[in-house]
């Protein structure tokens, strides 16, 4: 399986259980939606920023409201979805914490996906040609990327235990192949997903997630 299949749609669709309320921020074309809506009979919201991949939202029949992430989720009340999935978008937007916050308060579980910046190919390219490096993973030139916040695994999860967040669930990227999150993959992962929510009371914080 390569990238270009987008291993974390499938990874998602099996998360999420069928005729869950989905939030999907950032949700593209609705490719995603439209399975878990059709499949699972998931109830289904898209939010999307580009008004072509709106449209295509529309011919598909997702569901999908046009607004700026940046902006938050004034519109949905708290706790409304059992999953909010926020798929490599998080590196593309302003307001990166923020956007987490409104995740987490309008979802009872969010599922993170993104590009890990601290990978060894990416750390050891730019040391050794002083470029910024492209990767499958990362296919843009400096100029024309539309990734403007660059963090790695170990930040994100840095960020979790800061605001006492549960990593319920991790799984990475490695080697072209799928596999349960490891401290190690904070170097060899080329991209994480991780299912985070809330710490409660009756549950321990998970330093180390699980993978699936």
């Amino acid at each position: 399986m390569s990238t270009s299949t987008r291993w974390d749609h499938q990874v998602i669709y099996e998360i999420i259980h069928a005729g869950s309320s989905v939030l999907d921020l950032g949700c593209g074309d609705g490719e995603l939606l439209s399975r878990l809506i059709n499949d699972k009979g998931v109830q289904g919201q898209g939010v999307e920023k580009d008004v072509e991949r709106v449209m295509e939202c529309v011919v598909k029949g997702v569901p999908v409201y046009h607004a700026d992430l940046d902006e938050g989720l004034a519109g949905f009340p708290d706790g409304f979805f059992d999953y909010v999935v926020l798929e490599k978008t998080l590196q593309v937007v302003h307001k990166p914490l923020f956007v987490l916050e409104e995740m987490l308060r309008v979802g009872r579980a969010g599922i993170v996906c993104f590009p890990n910046f601290g990978h060894r190919d990416i750390v050891e390219s730019l040391v050794h040609t002083g470029r910024m490096p492209i990767t499958p993973v990362l296919p843009y030139q400096w100029y024309d990327t539309p990734n403007i916040h660059l963090f790695t695994v170990n930040d994100f999860l840095d960020w979790a235990r800061t605001k006492g967040v549960t990593v319920e669930r991790g799984l990475s990227w490695a080697n072209g192949r799928i596999r349960p999150f490891e401290e190690r993959d904070a170097l060899e992962a080329e991209e994480v997903l991780f299912v985070i929510s809330h710490l409660r009371s009756d549950k321990p914080h998970l330093c180390a997630p699980r993978g699936i």
